[in-house]
C-alpha cells in the first residue's frame, strides 16, 4: 500500500507494510527526475476486485524463466500468494523468484510451475497478473492507497487540465514516487508521492491532483564536461 505522507521519511526510508503496501516519505525538497520511456503499462482486469500485483516480460534464458515486474510493496512477496490469475481467466503460481539484474528493485527473474523451455516462457510476455482484492487487508487511513490500484490513474493539475497517466509507482527507499508519462508519450517523469506534490486522491474516479513543477517532463541537461559519470 503506497502512503501519501506529509512530514518527514522514517529513518530507515525502506518499504514495509502489507503485501502491496509502500509506506514512506520523500524528504519536501525532493527533485523530480524524468527517465527513459517505460513499457506500456499492464492492463487492468474488467473485475474491479482484482488487484493488479506483477507482469511478465521477456523470457530468461532457454529453461522457462520469465522476467517479472512485481507491483508487491516487498517484490518477491509476490511468491508467495499462492495462485494469481490472469484476464483471461488462467491460475498461474510462481515456484521461485529471485532478483533480476540490474538496479531496479522491482524486476525479478520467476520460474512458473508448468512452464519450462524458452517458448512456453515467452508466450507469458505481457501477461499481467492479479489477485482477489478480498485477499487484502484494506487501506487503514484515507491517505494509504494500494500502489497497484494507481496504476492507470490519470493525474491533473490544479487547474484541471490532464498532466499524465500514473504507470508505476517505484521506491527506491526514499518512500513512494509516481511515475507519469505525458499525454504526449515520450519519457516518462517521477512526482514524490505526498501531500505537497499530491493534494488530491479521488480514486472513485481514478484521477488525482498533482502539483507538478514546470518543468516536470523536460529532458536531462547535458552534462558537465567534467562529469565523471
Amino acid at each position: 500500500m503506497a502512503r501519501r505522507p506529509a512530514g518527514p521519511p522514517p529513518r530507515d526510508g525502506g518499504r514495509r507494510g502489507r503485501m502491496n503496501a509502500a509506506v514512506g516519505a520523500i524528504a519536501p525538497d525532493a527533485a523530480t527526475s524524468p527517465k527513459a520511456p517505460a513499457p506500456k503499462p499492464a492492463p487492468q482486469a474488467a473485475d474491479p476486485n482484482l488487484v493488479l500485483v506483477g507482469e511478465f516480460g521477456r523470457a530468461h534464458g532457454l529453461n522457462g524463466e520469465v522476467r517479472l515486474k512485481s507491483y508487491t510493496a516487498e517484490p518477491r512477496a509476490i511468491a508467495s500468494y499462492g495462485a494469481l490469475l490472469t484476464a483471461d481467466g488462467r491460475s498461474l503460481t510462481l515456484a521461485e523468484v529471485r532478483p533480476a539484474p540490474g538496479t531496479s528493485p522491482d524486476m525479478l527473474i520467476a520460474r512458473v510451475k508448468g512452464v519450462s523451455g524458452r517458448t512456453a516462457a515467452e508466450a507469458l510476455n505481457r501477461l499481467a497478473l492479479f489477485i482477489p482484492r478480498d485477499r487484502l487487508a484494506a487501506p487503514e487511513d484515507e491517505d494509504e492507497v494500494y500502489a497497484a490500484d494507481l496504476i492507470g490513474v490519470t493525474a491533473f493539475d490544479e487547474a484541471g487540465t490532464v498532466i499524465g497517466t500514473i504507470v508505476a509507482v517505484p521506491n527506491y527507499g526514499g518512500g513512494d514516487l509516481l511515475e507519469l508519462r505525458s499525454p504526449d508519450g515520450g519519457a516518462t517523469a517521477l512526482l514524490p508521492f505526498t501531500k505537497a506534490f499530491v493534494p488530491v486522491l479521488d480514486m472513485a474516479q481514478r484521477r488525482v491532483t498533482v502539483v507538478p513543477p514546470e518543468d516536470l517532463f523536460a529532458p536531462p541537461g547535458e552534462k558537465p564536461a567534467d562529469d565523471p559519470g
